[in-house]
């Protein structure tokens, strides 16, 4: 019965919507972290737009990316702002952090590639990056947008994100593996604790 009361006061409403305006970009991210999974991707960079449903879907958040950007120089601008506005909206629909479980874990394979993801939205930005992607594009995408895109979404998101690449040869397969397991490992982490459903999840008593 306990457990049933607490039930009752686990946050609602857990959404963000968020713009990002330059002169190099215009990014549009609207979330709920309480979705089913559905994603609405467009970017102009295809391989981002295939991530960001790995998002949406492993992690069963509701997503929403609009984009435009100066792809005709790179698409180095758009990938980080992409990043930074989809960090900016997760920090925002978290609001205080209440009753989340707040830290999340998972190891993804696919095919020959394996690799693991840790994460704490601790309230402290930290990434800790070890991939190795032996090819320099996927399609049109440049590999090293990879990490751009990650940095971008901890230090927006003030979360501690740790990448291990436990096996993999193919590129595709490794940055594919690498956005499940890290969407997985944050539905884990953004899961309410029925334990302890109204408190922040720190000794500190604050994230």
């Amino acid at each position: 019965m306990q457990i049933t009361d607490k039930l009752l006061h686990i946050p609602t409403g857990r959404i963000a919507t968020v713009s990002r305006t330059t002169k190099e970009t215009d990014v549009q991210v609207s979330l709920n972290l309480d979705g089913q999974g559905n994603c609405h991707a467009n970017t102009g960079v295809p391989f981002l737009d295939h991530m960001l449903h790995q998002i949406a879907s492993h992690g069963l958040i509701d997503l929403e990316v609009k984009a435009t950007g100066d792809i005709e120089i790179d698409d180095h601008h758009t990938n980080e702002d992409v990043g930074i506005t989809l960090g900016q909206a997760l920090f925002q629909a978290l609001g205080d952090r209440k009753g989340i479980i707040r830290f999340g874990h998972f190891v993804a394979p696919l095919d020959e590639a394996l690799i693991q993801v840790a994460l704490d939205f601790s309230g402290r930005p930290h990434l800790s990056y070890g991939l190795t992607i032996p090819t320099q594009r996927v399609g049109t995408y440049d590999t090293q947008l990879v990490r751009e895109f990650f940095v971008a979404i901890v230090n927006h998101s003030q979360m501690t994100l740790h990448i291990r690449q436990l096996d993999g040869i193919n590129s595709h397969h490794i940055i594919e593996a690498t956005f499940k397991a890290f969407a997985r490992a944050m539905r884990m982490a953004l899961e309410i604790d029925p334990r302890r459903a109204d408190a922040i999840p720190s000794s500190k008593g604050v994230l």
